[in-house]
């Protein structure tokens, strides 16, 4: 089933000539907004989509011509039909050259209105198809799908609209499971690319004898297997975006031609000599130290220094504060929508249980951990019960933390232990903090006092009172 169209904007000064086209335009199954003049229009274009433009010529205040010439300025795939009452061959051109793509001279037949507005409902489901087709190779994800209120998230998001409307390389970092495909992808869908190829590679999914010929294609006889020509998803991408993610796992030799690429877009197919060249924007990222891979030789530092124009550095899910459970429950609606249940929200202690996690998999593990919980969950909310023990995932954490940091001072290192010290001790008493306080031989004002000085949240003054959940 089709998406329905925007409405259509009528601008006409006349009352009764607004009132008319409204009610032929709804006969037909159209929906119109329709205001009087044309400042008013361009104010309405800045706030809501429509897919085509009807204006009159003479308008009070800015004229037709004029309104026209600002549409095509600031929305140059927004179609327009300019009615005029004065038909001659010297302002029909005067139209087209204003922008409109028809007019139609007063009076006219409804017939000749309803074929010229048709014909822009037409294109405009063609484009909506065709940018359909062009994001083939994945989902786009825009900024709305950036969840989280903490202030770092607030500033990735202006950080966003900021970079997104230039075409500057940007390097995107941060731990596995962070977002980085999200912010990728919200770099396009704003940028002025937005209606071309967004096309991804995960440069560590891919061989790397065949990494080469996938991103710049290759000719036919290049290598055994290629029995015919294969064009590249950097000529895929030309006037798009294109999106390498793990890019610290390229290797050193590839890394050379790709550097040589982002010089001027110019590159050869595998297996052949013609130059070729795209207009690409790239987006990079990897999860990996990146100066550590300089240092060790595994990562060139020229390429790094020509990706490294605008840097988005995104912060781990246990920096993020009470993010943790707002995007619990944007996870909660998304998985309970998708299963049909009627769970309404997480309880007090599940929340206390989630914030207090480390989150070595981020987002991805949070998500992951809704979703189980969601499907063992038989009460109105989401018990502690009902969400993982984080056992391996506190193995896995105490395995990185007994490494030894690099510059990590005794302060730092003896709150990480108190850290996980309380933490062992909320999931043993089912995160009550009274419980929990009379383990560790404390006052519970004394363990709250502690849980903030070491930045772990907690939710509500009543649940340390909480009875034990029952299991599932």
């Amino acid at each position: 089933m089709s998406a329905p169209l925007p409405p259509v904007l009528v601008v006409d000064d006349e009352k009764n000539m607004r009132r008319s086209l409204q009610l032929m335009l709804g006969d037909e199954g159209y929906a119109v907004r329709a205001v009087e003049s044309a400042e008013e229009a361009l104010g309405l274009l800045a706030q809501e989509a429509f897919f085509m433009v009807i204006t009159d010529a003479r308008l009070g205040g800015m004229s037709g011509y004029d309104f026209l010439a600002k549409v095509k300025s600031h929305w140059p795939d927004l179609p327009s039909l300019m009615i005029t009452a004065y038909a001659t061959p010297k302002l029909a051109v005067e139209a087209i050259k204003a922008g409109a793509m028809d007019y139609l001279a007063k009076p006219f037949a409804p017939e000749e209105l309803f074929l010229a507005v048709a014909r822009c409902a037409e294109r405009h489901r063609l484009l909506r198809e065709n940018a359909a087709l062009r994001s083939r190779s994945g989902e786009v994800y825009g900024l709305e799908q950036i969840v989280g209120e903490s202030t770092k998230m607030r500033e990735l998001r202006q950080f966003i609209r900021t970079v997104a409307a230039t075409d500057a390389r940007v390097l995107v970092l941060g731990e596995s499971g962070t977002g980085k495909e999200l912010v990728a992808g919200a770099l396009h869908s704003l940028s002025a690319r937005r209606n071309e190829h967004y096309v991804r590679i995960n440069c560590a999914a891919i061989p790397e004898t065949l990494l080469e010929s996938e991103l710049f294609g290759h000719e036919k006889g290049a290598f055994t297997g290629a029995i015919k020509q294969k064009l590249g998803r950097v000529e895929e991408a030309d006037g798009g975006t294109i999106f390498l993610d793990e890019i610290a796992d390229m290797g050193k030799p590839l890394q050379a031609k790709l550097l040589r690429f982002l010089e001027d877009g110019s590159f050869t197919r595998v297996g052949g000599t013609e130059e070729l060249r795209v207009d690409v924007r790239l987006v990079a990222a990897t999860n990996r130290d990146i100066i550590k891979a300089i240092e060790t030789d595994e990562f060139r530092e020229d390429l790094f220094h020509r990706l490294n124009v605008v840097q988005f550095n995104l912060p781990p899910l246990r920096e993020r504060g009470e993010d943790v459970v707002l995007l619990a429950d944007h996870f909660l609606k998304i998985f309970r929508a998708k299963m049909g249940k009627s769970t309404k929200g997480i309880s007090s202690a599940a929340q206390q249980k989630l914030l207090v996690q480390p989150w070595p998999g981020n987002v991805r593990e949070l998500r992951n951990a809704i979703e189980r919980a969601l499907i063992l969950e038989t009460n109105s909310e989401i018990q502690p019960a009902s969400l993982p023990s984080f056992s391996l995932e506190s193995r896995i954490q105490k395995l990185a933390n007994n490494a030894p940091l690099p510059g990590e001072s005794l302060e730092a290192a003896l709150e990480r232990v108190e850290r996980e010290i309380i933490q062992s001790a909320l999931e043993q008493s089912n995160f009550s903090l009274t419980r929990a306080a009379e383990q560790l031989k404390l006052t519970r004002h004394s363990l709250r006092y502690r849980m903030q000085r070491l930045n772990m949240k907690v939710v509500g003054a009543d649940v340390g009172e909480l009875p034990p959940a029952s299991s599932v």
